[in-house]
């Protein structure tokens, strides 16, 4: 089995997680994970991500818990199986271009945890999302604890994990959690159509709004401001801006090429 697929529609990478039905989480799905958007990050030539699951129950269920037994002793579950793991959705956090979810079904656990390092997240109608880990005894060790409330607050993301109970995506999306949703099989149609979209517009100018954007979360104020005015400089001196410098005059569409 797969358990990680990519296919590429011209710029756009779709990932796909084949490990059905629940596209569970074990260590050999992370591995071969982090390798794909290793590779991905790598290649210039892809200019979107779009991360989804296999089959229409599930975007992915989380950890599978059969592996949960081997890592219960002290100091274990780190080495075993986290530290790969952060790994892994760090680098999707960290793509240098922009990066979608879409939720075929329910995303709970680690694949709510690993939506959340995309930029935005789709979701289809009737689905739930979940950080249920509290039920096992453990707490979301992917990043989920900080991303959550990156993405929510801290009032919601705590009252997410303390009861660790399922969420209506509908109730997500006032929440904020996630970006849209969309009719029940149509997940990955609305991500792969707003993908398009974002192929069209400047590669360097997204690339440096996505920097710039995420510097808010890891520097303080003045400092990501300072280093917001050096990308906008690079922004201003390139072809695309040139190129959309012109359109603007000319009236027309802009045509993006550089990559």
């Amino acid at each position: 089995m797969a358990l990680v697929d990519c296919a590429r529609e011209g710029a756009i990478a779709i990932v796909t997680l084949s490990n059905p039905p629940l596209n569970l989480v074990t260590l050999e799905l992370t591995r071969r994970l982090n390798e794909t958007i290793a590779g991905l990050a790598a290649d210039p030539s892809v200019r979107v991500l779009v991360l989804t699951g296999s089959g229409d129950k599930a975007f992915c269920a989380g950890s599978d818990i059969k592996e949960f037994p081997e890592m219960m002793d002290a100091g274990t579950v780190v080495p075993r199986k986290l530290a790969t793991e952060n790994e892994a959705w760090n680098r999707i956090d960290d793509f240098p271009r922009p990066t979608i979810a879409a939720l075929n079904g329910l995303a709970y656990g680690g694949g709510l945890e690993m939506a959340m390092c995309c930029d935005l997240i789709v979701a289809e109608a009737g689905s739930h999302v979940a950080l249920p880990e509290v039920k096992l005894g453990v707490f979301p060790g992917t990043g989920g604890t900080i991303r959550a409330m990156r993405r929510i607050g801290e009032a919601r993301a705590k009252e997410m994990m303390f009861f660790g109970e399922k969420l209506p995506v509908e109730k997500a999306l006032d929440w904020g959690l996630i970006n849209r949703v969309v009719p029940r099989g149509g997940a990955l149609g609305a991500a792969m159509e707003m993908a398009r979209e974002l192929e069209k517009r400047p590669a360097v100018a997204l690339q440096l709004l996505k920097q710039s954007a995420d510097m808010a979360f890891d520097m303080a104020q003045a400092a990501s401001i300072r280093a917001a005015l050096q990308l906008s400089d690079q922004a201003f001196a390139s072809a695309d801006c040139g190129e959309g410098v012109r359109a603007f005059f000319e009236k027309r569409p802009p045509s993006f090429r550089h990559r």
